[in-house]
């Protein structure tokens, strides 16, 4: 009796990782950058051009012939994918998935199968694993305690949780993952991931921790450039102890000019987002701004979008978090002291919390 392909379920899937060595994303390109599994690599069984033209077929032809043209285009496909996996021996783990668990997935599956290799297909494909991901991501954010890092723009957090991560502490960086900076000036030349992805990266980086220790966030409000926090862990941040950092007005300009380099290179996008601030500064200040880009002053626009702009915002959003402690810093550099204090703050009873203060959209 002839072995049958294995079937993979997302929980399954997601909780004993080690149940594979490659996992293969057999959709188009275009259905993989808008989200997948971490860790997936994508080999499609069919593109987006072939997907279009067997799209065509069906409508105006009829589906015998679409699905002739389909099995050529999938099986060129799939043998252009096998030079790259000729070294792999007989024990080599490939779990595959395409949109529903469907043919895409099947038709590499089974090819990989006949060769001799220990296949498994993702029962219900990436919908699957999405809805799984919508069901228990809830509850993995209630597992775990946070500790938020708050101060007013320019005092270096995102930095300081990187290096936080190097001694060993559990940080998750949520602008990293958006790719945005979060604010109106905070965006990349390059776009930000979709939502889904966004929170694909988040699910799995977290997933990853422990919950017996805490795991340490910047204060950011519920949106970051388009993207959305997820509710139930914005809940949870604004309710978590937080440590604010201060820093002096001229060393965060300083530091603001040095991280914002990008814009600098790029004064044709400052002018764009400094302009899309009129809705909440006056028109000359706006003038103002401008003016100084195009004269390359950029410590004094950093210092006046602070004090003017960012600074304000901060102090309005203050009766959100609850700020435990506060340390004076030097942005983006984790001292001996500030680390001593970190590792003090991890041990924070929440039941002590102080009134407080939240950062704000920076």
């Amino acid at each position: 009796m002839r072995r049958q392909i294995q079937i993979l379920s997302a929980a399954e899937l997601l909780e004993a990782p080690d149940v594979y060595d490659t996992l293969i994303d057999a959709r188009s390109e275009s259905e993989y950058v808008l989200d997948h599994i971490p860790g997936a690599v994508n080999h499609p069984v069919l593109n987006d051009r072939q997907r279009i033209s067997i799209g065509t077929l069906y409508k105006q032809v009829d589906s015998f012939t679409a699905r002739k043209h389909g099995a050529q285009f999938a099986n060129l496909n799939i043998a252009r994918h096998l030079t790259g996996w000729m070294d792999h021996a007989r024990d080599w783990r490939p779990v595959v998935y395409c949109w529903r668990g469907g043919q895409r997935s099947g038709s590499l599956a089974l090819v990989l199968h006949e060769i001799g290799w220990p296949v498994r297909v993702l029962s219900g494909g990436y919908k699957a694993y999405r809805r799984y991901l919508q069901q228990v991501f809830p509850a993995l954010i209630e597992q775990f305690e946070f500790r938020l890092l708050t101060g007013p723009t320019g005092s270096g957090k995102t930095e300081l949780l990187t290096q936080m991560a190097a001694q060993g502490f559990q940080t998750i960086d949520l602008e990293g993952l958006a790719h945005h900076r979060g604010s109106l000036l905070g965006g990349y030349r390059t776009p930000q991931p979709t939502q889904k992805w966004f929170e694909s990266q988040l699910f799995h980086q977290l997933a990853a921790m422990d919950p017996n220790r805490p795991v340490w966030l910047e204060s950011e409000s519920s949106k970051i450039g388009q993207l959305h926090v997820p509710e139930q862990l914005f809940q949870c941040m604004v309710s978590s102890p937080a440590l604010a950092l201060e820093a002096s007005l001229d060393a965060r300009s300083a530091f603001l000019r040095a991280i914002y380099q990008d814009m600098q290179e790029d004064p044709d996008r400052f002018r764009v987002a400094i302009a899309a601030l009129q809705f909440r500064q006056p028109r000359q200040m706006i003038s103002q701004w401008l003016e100084w880009v195009d004269a390359g002053q950029w410590l004094r626009l950093s210092e006046s979008l602070l004090a003017l702009h960012y600074d304000p915002a901060y102090r309005r959003s203050q009766h959100r978090l609850h700020v435990c402690d506060s340390m004076p810093v030097t942005p983006g550099v984790l001292s001996t002291e500030l680390m001593h204090r970190l590792e003090q703050f991890e041990h924070h009873e929440h039941a002590i919390t102080q009134t407080s203060i939240p950062a704000a959209d920076h």
